[in-house]
């Protein structure tokens, strides 16, 4: 080996002298802030430049103003653009190349252009918020009602993300004993495939989406820029179409992505996520509890209602056989009067009817019985003048043989004894 072979510390030296020259020294750089924040009084951030037209990032560098500065450079840029200097701005810098021996390169910033205030992201952001608003689609699932409670969960998540397990541990060991249902639609979080890896996750369970209360899309902490995936068109578009209400819990607190405006709910991490759908839960449980004890409370005064007029009858009971038999005796004997009386004005008239009826019938029996009489009278009369002894009284006489009545003397031989009836006694003799 070259005895004169440098160290690591001593080839970082020559870098940083190499940087420190003029052309790196108070650039004014146009990037993009990401991952911002404050820590010992000094701002920490990353600066980006994306490809315009495919969003992807192709420089990134660190950067930090240091305290001396900050105070003045955020209060300053605030009052200019009305909004904090945050992740997300496009922003234009004074920077210069610093390398440390330890901590690599990054650019120190003096300065900052407050009119060139508005980044990429904010701007894309707001572009695909305004064409969903024209289409009408921006709050449409922002607008479904949200089971409760929503105990059958959907879940798009990367399988070995923190986030899941964190999401799942809250969920599945809730103080209240609820119990979830909840199944992996896996997908990639992170990178270009993020947007297609959604929707695909967000179709599979839209086919069986009768099997599910709402879908949760979380992501665990990491830095801002791989963020950019979810500020996409046509994921948002497919969250806000979804038939179902979409929870979505990705990153910290302080990010916002296009998914944020357009789904159902937004909550701050996956963590934020399970103890919302564990809150709610709770609160249809207190509801039901409420509810019960209501129900309790009302079975409790109504049987303590019916208790007490059950004892009123009691007591009314030994009473009350000989009270009601009282009552029967008197309104029998009230419709025994009213009959009585009713019989007596239907009867009296009939009474008079019949009186007048067996008069007139005496009358009519005696003349029909006269009338009968003097018939009976004349054919008396009849049959007497047609009858065989006046006719033997007019001078007839009646021949018998045997006791028949001879009717042709032909028919009796000679030598018959024969009798012959007159009108007075009866002559025997013999024929010739």
């Amino acid at each position: 080996m070259d005895a004169a072979a440098l160290t690591l510390l001593q080839l970082n030296q020559r870098i940083a002298g190499l940087l420190n020259v003029a052309a790196t020294q108070n650039v004014w750089v146009v990037a993009e802030l990401s991952d911002v924040g404050v820590r010992g009084g000094h701002c920490y951030m990353e600066l980006l430049q994306k490809d315009p037209e495919r969003g992807t990032t192709v420089a990134r560098a660190r950067a930090a103003i240091w305290a001396s500065n900050w105070s003045r450079i955020s209060a300053g840029f605030k009052a200019a653009t009305g909004q904090e200097f945050a992740t997300g701005i496009k922003v234009m810098v004074c920077a210069s190349a610093a390398y440390h021996p330890v901590y690599g390169l990054s650019l120190v910033i003096s300065n900052v252009n407050p009119e060139y205030t508005i980044g990429d992201l904010v701007r894309r952001r707001r572009e695909i918020l305004v064409r969903l608003q024209s289409e009408g689609i921006l709050e449409l699932n922002r607008r479904l009602a949200m089971p409760e409670p929503a105990l059958r969960v959907a879940v798009i998540s990367s399988a070995g993300a923190a986030g899941y397990g964190d999401f799942l541990n809250q969920l599945y060991h809730n103080s209240q004993r609820l119990r979830f249902t909840t199944c992996l639609f896996p997908a990639v979080m992170q990178g270009e495939r993020t947007a297609v890896s959604v929707m695909d996750a967000l179709d599979t369970i839209e086919t069986e989406a009768d099997r599910w209360d709402c879908v949760v899309i979380i992501r665990g902490g990491g830095a801002t820029s791989d963020l950019i995936a979810f500020d996409d068109y046509a994921l948002a578009a497919h969250v806000a179409r979804f038939p179902l209400p979409v929870v979505v819990g990705i990153g910290h607190e302080r990010d916002v992505t296009v998914l944020d405006y357009v789904a159902n709910l937004r909550v701050k991490t996956p963590t934020a996520a399970a103890e919302w759908l564990i809150s709610q839960g709770g609160r249809a449980l207190e509801r039901l509890r409420r509810i019960g004890g209501e129900l309790l409370q009302s079975l409790t005064d109504r049987i303590a209602g019916h208790r007490t007029q059950l004892a009123c009858c009691e007591g009314l009971l030994p009473t009350a056989s000989g009270a009601c038999v009282e009552r029967s005796a008197s309104q029998l004997r009230n419709r025994v009067e009213a009959l009585a009386a009713i019989c007596s004005q239907r009867i009296l008239p009939q009474t008079v009817r019949l009186d007048h009826l067996a008069d007139s019938l005496g009358n009519r029996a005696m003349s029909a019985i006269e009338r009968s009489r003097i018939k009976l009278d004349g054919k008396e009369a009849l049959v007497a003048a047609l009858s065989p002894e006046a006719t033997l009284r007019r001078g007839y006489s009646v021949t018998r043989v045997g006791g028949m009545a001879v009717r042709d003397a032909a028919s009796v031989p000679s030598g018959t004894r024969i009798e012959t009836q007159l009108a007075s006694g009866t002559m025997i003799s013999v024929t010739e």
